[in-house]
This record gives C-alpha cells, sequence and structure tokens, in this order.
C-alpha cells in the first residue's frame, strides 16, 4: 500500500468519489463483507478501497464508519424541538452533545422569517431504551438545561433514511425514482441476550486500523461467539429489519482538513398535508433522491399541524430552495394539497450515534440522582 501521506483524502478526488459513491450509504443491512461489495459496487479494487477509507479517516474527511441500526425499531425515538432562552441555547447545545449519550443530532436551527415555531431554536434526536419514557427523559433534560418547552415528535412511518452526499453533488431538481418510496413502520423488535452482545459488538464505529477485509472476526471475538454464529445472528437481526447500513459518514458540517466543505446548508422541510394521507404524501416525498430523511411526524398547533418532514443538504442555498420547489410542484401536480410549509435551515450541529442499551440508561439516571424505575413509560 502506499503511504497514507501520500494519498488524496479529499471527497471530490475522483477515486475517493467512486468509492463514497457506494460506501455512504449503498450498503444496506448486513453483509459479511462490505469492503468487497464496496470493491466490487464502485469499481475499485478491495486493497485501494481499504487505504483511501482508512486515509480519509485518519485526515477527519471520514468522522465514522459504522453498521448503522433501525434504531427506530430497537428503542423509543423521536425529534425534539426545545425552546429555550436565547442566553441558555448555546449551554443547552453543549449539554446534549457532550452529557446526554441519548440525544443524537443536535442542530440550532432559524428560519428566514418569524414563523410558528420559528422559536424553537434546538433541534435533536433522542432516544430511550424500550419500556422507558421519551417525554420524561425531556422533561428532565429540560430541567437541567433550562428549557421553556419542547415538542416530541415520534416518528409514525419512514420514508426515506440515506445519506450519500457524494452521490447528490449536482443532483437536479427533481431527480425521483420512478417508483413510490418505501413506507417502512416503528414496530418495536424484541431482542434475546444473545442478539444484544452481537448487535452491541456490531454497532461499535470501526477504526482505521480495524478497517479491513476481515472486519467481523474481531467483533464476534468481542460478543464471546464463534464468527459464524456471529455472522448468523447478524443476518437474523437483519431479516428482522433492525438492521440500517453500512455506512461510511463524511464531515459534512465542518471544514475538512482540505479547507472543503462537503455541504453548507442543511434544511429541515415541513409540510402540512390532509389528515388520512400523510402516507401518500410520504411515499411521494420520500420518492426524491435530494433527500437524506423523510418521515411522517406529528408537529402538532406549535408547528402548523405539519405532518411530513424531510432533510436535505446542499451547498448552495438557492439549489436546496429548488429542490424543495420541485417537491411543492409535483403534489401540488398530483393533487395532494399542503396547507402549510416551511424551512427550518441548520446552524452549529453535532451528530453522534445515540447509545440505546438499557443498563446504559440505568446509569445515567443513577448519575444524576434519578430513580430509573421513575423514568419508565
Amino acid at each position: 500500500m502506499s503511504p497514507v501521506a501520500e494519498l488524496p483524502i479529499a471527497h471530490t478526488d475522483p477515486i475517493n468519489a467512486r468509492i463514497l459513491s457506494v460506501s455512504e450509504d449503498r450498503i444496506q443491512g448486513f453483509v459479511r463483507d462490505p469492503i468487497g461489495v464496496i470493491a466490487e459496487q464502485s469499481g475499485v479494487d478491495a486493497e485501494t478501497v481499504i487505504e483511501r477509507v482508512r486515509a480519509m479517516m485518519r485526515a477527519g474527511t471520514i468522522r465514522r464508519v459504522r453498521q448503522t441500526l433501525m434504531a427506530t425499531n430497537l428503542a423509543e425515538g423521536a425529534l425534539v424541538a426545545w425552546q429555550y432562552p436565547e442566553g441558555k441555547l448555546e449551554a443547552a447545545f453543549d449539554y446534549m452533545v457532550k452529557d446526554d449519550p441519548f440525544s443524537g443530532h443536535v442542530v440550532i436551527r432559524s428560519t428566514d422569517a418569524a414563523t410558528p415555531g420559528s422559536k424553537y431554536r434546538l433541534w435533536t434526536t433522542v432516544k430511550v431504551p424500550q419500556g422507558y419514557s421519551i417525554e420524561k427523559h425531556c422533561a428532565m433534560i429540560g430541567g437541567l438545561t433550562g428549557a421553556e418547552h419542547f415538542r416530541v415528535m415520534p416518528a409514525n412511518r419512514i420514508f426515506a433514511l440515506g445519506v450519500g452526499h457524494v452521490r447528490r453533488k449536482g443532483m437536479e431538481p427533481g431527480s425521483k425514482s420512478d417508483a413510490l418510496a418505501e413506507e417502512k413502520d416503528t414496530t418495536k423488535a424484541v431482542l434475546s441476550e444473545l442478539d444484544w452482545r452481537v448487535l452491541t459488538a456490531l454497532k461499535r464505529e470501526v477504526e482505521p486500523d480495524e478497517f479491513a477485509r476481515d472486519l467481523w472476526r474481531a467483533r464476534a471475538a468481542e460478543a464471546g461467539v464463534p464468527l459464524e454464529t456471529f455472522h448468523e445472528v447478524a443476518e437474523s437481526l437483519n431479516a428482522r429489519k433492525v438492521i440500517g447500513r453500512f455506512s461510511t459518514f463524511l464531515e459534512h458540517v465542518k471544514p475538512l482538513q482540505s479547507g472543503e466543505r462537503v455541504t453548507r446548508f442543511n434544511a429541515l422541510f415541513h409540510w402540512a398535508v390532509p389528515t388520512g394521507r400523510e402516507i401518500e404524501a410520504g411515499r411521494e416525498v420520500g420518492r426524491f433522491h435530494i433527500l437524506t430523511h423523510c418521515y411522517w411526524r406529528e408537529g402538532g398547533a406549535e408547528f402548523r399541524n405539519v405532518n411530513i418532514m424531510a432533510v436535505a443538504h446542499g451547498t448552495e442555498k438557492d439549489a436546496v430552495l429548488a429542490h424543495k420547489a420541485a417537491i411543492d410542484a409535483h403534489l401540488a401536480a398530483i393533487g395532494i394539497p399542503v396547507s402549510y410549509t416551511n424551512v427550518f435551515w441548520g446552524g452549529r450541529s453535532e451528530i453522534k450515534p445515540s447509545e440505546i442499551s438499557p443498563l446504559a440508561y440505568v446509569d445515567f439516571c443513577r448519575s444524576l440522582g434519578v430513580d430509573p424505575e421513575t423514568m419508565r413509560e
């Protein structure tokens, strides 16, 4: 292999871009040889895939490599909008990032004009283990950080979930799949002790030196099972739809070592469609390739009863708005009325995997002097 110092680390390098166009979000579910699949689909040999990904990880171009989970099927999860006095907003952001392992995406958002909900500046994803209450968790965290109000918005259905920033660069507004988006429910899976052992080892982030062809052997040892058992349990979890994708996550918020940015604008789109047409609308909106996420969530009166939410990223604000305009036009053309729509722009943000372990939740509550039993639903 070439010395790391000589390897290109920019996501725009032609070979890196070929790798990333697959590795960001094309490896769905659990596969025994993810590097081999990336090599096959990208047309880049496996040895080069390994050395390029390692170099990008060490340079910070890739901030994380991991097997993701469908956490909505494993834990109680929601998008939470928080309202804080201006003087407490930044401190609350820091707390969510550093001190609450059950908060994932943490974003300070703003709107282009004062609108319903624009006072809700802090947006987070929150997950708690099955049997515990997100409302109680948020009330506890809100009390510690001085929140004035919060709104918990669980996902009723998921219509799009996949990052793929590299393959979305230069995408034409209106680009969409021929078929409707798949509708995924959020029914919770019940796992055995063996399932959790394998899952815990499987989901841990991959370090640069671990990124090798025989990726899962050490994880099987960590779980205390033979490699074949590890594979079989992981494939069983995959069949039960609790495994997400194997993914390389780009640093898409902060400037890279090269000075480039993967994206500059992160937009949360809101639409209010008629009650009873949420799934129809979600499957139509979720078709659009620019979207990294699309959900049916109930915004409530604070957000003018929006019920379809989606996220898009881009390097130019006008381009992001052009993509939204294309979605708006499509909804109008097929006769789905929208009574209200808005865009919440992302500012300061941090992204980290949410903890979902019941044991970790018990320890967290006790560290705050809270009886975990009082946090149950």
